[in-house]
């Protein structure tokens, strides 16, 4: 049940603000083998001056930072398989492979307070993390 945060620093529509946060949701579910229902994104919208970017960037306005939280666990190639992903996905809207930035972030089970207010690591998650 990973979580991720998209900042990007320009508006889009709202079909290609769905299609962006689909791409980032598409990418978890190949390579981090999450449920289709698992869905935890959100879109964050910032006026460029609030969203400074590496000064090199030939279109500075398709920066985009995307921050995922998720159990550790996964292995090597299924985060490489899922940087891959995100920045292909990402690239039919425009957004170049060298103006994304991904962060992840591992966290172990017995840090989230899922499903009632249980410890993760309590509860049969329904899937695996070590993929």
């Amino acid at each position: 049940m990973p979580s991720a945060l998209i900042e990007v620093r320009q508006q889009y529509s709202r079909e290609v603000e769905t299609g962006i946060m689909e791409a980032v949701h598409t990418a978890l579910r190949e390579s981090f083998k999450i449920m289709p229902h698992d869905r935890n994104i959100r879109l964050l919208v910032h006026e460029p001056h609030r969203f400074a970017c590496p000064p090199d960037r030939e279109k500075p306005e398709y920066y985009t930072h995307i921050s995922i939280d998720c159990f550790a666990g996964r292995s090597l190639d299924a985060k490489r398989s899922l940087y891959q992903s995100i920045v292909n996905n990402l690239e039919p809207f425009g957004i170049p492979k060298s103006h994304v930035k991904i962060m992840l972030r591992e966290i172990t089970a017995e840090n989230w307070g899922i499903r009632c207010g249980q410890a993760a690591c309590d509860v049969e998650l329904g899937f695996k993390v070590d993929v």
